[in-house]
């Protein structure tokens, strides 16, 4: 039991800082655009100050407690870390990582930082010890609307990019290309992930841990 709950919490950990390593190179190469909510939190960065991953802990927060209170029950605590660490670790690695000031160092970078993202959310997701506050809203939603994830997660990254583009956010052909890429990438990271981590922990049977 000790050996899972190591591997589940190093993979769970391990995830969200590739992820926000990820999302760090792409506000780096931020010239072409960055993800839908990342577009509101740089737009409420430049408009109020404190840090991008400031008001993406802020966010996270103001999410969770409103599924909380219409689902009448707190998010596991995977989500409450999600929210605070992803903050933290962006924050950390928008002042470790460089600013690249030529067109072809913003798309390197920018390129680099989906794929290192997509790897991230697999690893990350697979160990299923909770999901991230902007997902458990989408799943809220699609719960409560009954329209489908794929268009519940558009309609959502339509309207938080709309915002974060008239609060001055960097709005470009990057948000459209990690709002349709990212899901794509994950669809195999995801597998793959789960498959290592099954094999790490020696569990022939994925649902004993899942």
């Amino acid at each position: 039991m000790r050996k899972i709950l190591f591997w589940r919490w190093a993979f769970f950990l391990g995830g969200l800082l590739i992820v926000s390593l990820g999302i760090s190179m792409t506000i780096k190469g931020q010239r072409l655009g960055i993800g839908p909510w990342d577009v509101l939190h740089v737009g409420l960065y430049q408009k109020f100050g404190l840090t991008i991953g400031t008001w993406g802990i802020i966010t996270g927060f103001v999410i969770i407690i409103a599924t909380a209170m219409v689902l009448k029950e707190w998010p596991k605590i995977g989500t409450w870390l999600n929210m605070l660490l992803l903050g933290i670790f962006i924050d950390i690695f928008n002042w470790l990582l460089p600013d690249f000031t030529t067109l072809i160092g913003q798309i390197t970078i920018f390129i680099i930082g989906i794929v290192v993202m997509s790897y991230g959310v697999g690893v990350y997701v697979s160990p299923n010890i909770g999901a991230g506050p902007r997902d458990s809203l989408m799943l809220l939603l699609v719960d409560k609307l009954g329209i489908s994830v794929k268009r519940i997660r558009t309609m959502i990254e339509v309207v938080v990019a709309l915002l974060g583009w008239l609060l001055g956010g960097p709005v470009g052909v990057g948000t459209v290309i990690i709002a349709l890429l990212i899901g794509q990438f994950v669809h195999y990271t995801l597998p793959q992930s789960r498959k290592l981590l099954l094999k790490l922990i020696g569990e022939e049977d994925e649902k004993i841990l899942f």
